[in-house]
């Protein structure tokens, strides 16, 4: 589902794994949020956002439009 996430995640070399413990939530569950099984919240979507130095409409707003 986010497309632009999966994306920015693999250029900065970081796993599934990597990006849960930044967010302090599992690797899986952040698979689920990447894979659109799980519903991202705002408050990661900023963190993720902080994490790639950018705005979280930067990173979501485009996939949320395509889908």
């Amino acid at each position: 589902m986010y497309i632009k996430l999966k994306k920015l995640r693999k250029k900065h070399g970081y796993s599934c794994n990597c990006m849960g413990l930044k967010l302090g939530i599992t690797g899986t569950y952040y698979y689920l949020i990447e894979s659109g099984k799980r519903v991202l919240s705002y408050n990661n979507a900023c963190k993720i956002a902080q994490i790639f130095n950018m705005k979280p409409d930067d990173i979501f707003f485009e996939d949320h439009i395509n889908n």
